[in-house]
């Protein structure tokens, strides 16, 4: 079986998003989590849990992984991240050292008992030093994944990039650039809504 190439999967994934993810009323907007009224809607659940679409998913995240370069551990924030960091580490390598983690929006206070991380970040132990990309499904602001960011930094973790399924394109990259973080979008709104 042949590969999947980068070009490719972004196209295809494309197709998948607008199909399993989009919805459009511009007669009656939408209330995103951040707030904000819009007339885009992107569910990306029924996406991320499509075995074609986890595959294009696996392909992309890869090769922004690889492009990054001596990343150390992927994850973000409950709930969107917990797919991707599943579909990522199922997609790396035979030998891979990579490793997953999930930050909880609420710490329960159980986590990090046998890893050795704060409560609120399982998975995977991480240490200071180790150099972290995060997931996340949808960006609009970007509050949600810097917060991410923030504890993570806390704990002496270098964030690398934060890697998104989709850019809204209504200021979540300029947030992560004042935060001294990459936003590396596989997709972006115009790719899907053809604006």
């Amino acid at each position: 079986m042949a590969s999947t190439t980068v070009d490719e999967a972004r196209a295809r994934l494309v197709g998948k998003v607008r199909d399993l993810a989009y919805l459009h009323s511009p007669d009656e907007p939408f209330t995103l989590a951040s707030g904000r009224q819009s007339a885009h809607f992107f569910d990306m659940k029924p996406v991320m849990m499509d075995p074609d679409s986890a595959h294009l998913l696996g392909v992309l995240i890869h090769a922004e992984i690889d492009d990054i370069g001596g990343v150390d551990a992927v994850g973000g924030l409950e709930l969107g991240a917990v797919p991707l960091t599943g579909i990522a580490i199922a997609k790396a390598r035979i030998g891979s050292s990579l490793r997953g983690f999930l930050v909880r929006k609420e710490p329960k206070g159980r986590g990090g008992r046998k890893t050795g991380n704060p409560p609120g970040i399982e998975g995977s132990s991480l240490a200071a030093g180790d150099r972290v990309v995060l997931l996340e499904d949808v960006t609009t602001t970007g509050n949600s994944a810097l917060q991410a960011a923030a504890r993570l930094t806390e704990m002496g973790c270098e964030v690398a990039a934060c890697i998104t399924i989709l850019d809204r394109e209504e200021g979540g990259a300029q947030a992560f650039a004042e935060a001294g973080i990459e936003l590396r979008p596989l997709l972006l709104r115009s790719d899907v809504a053809g604006e």
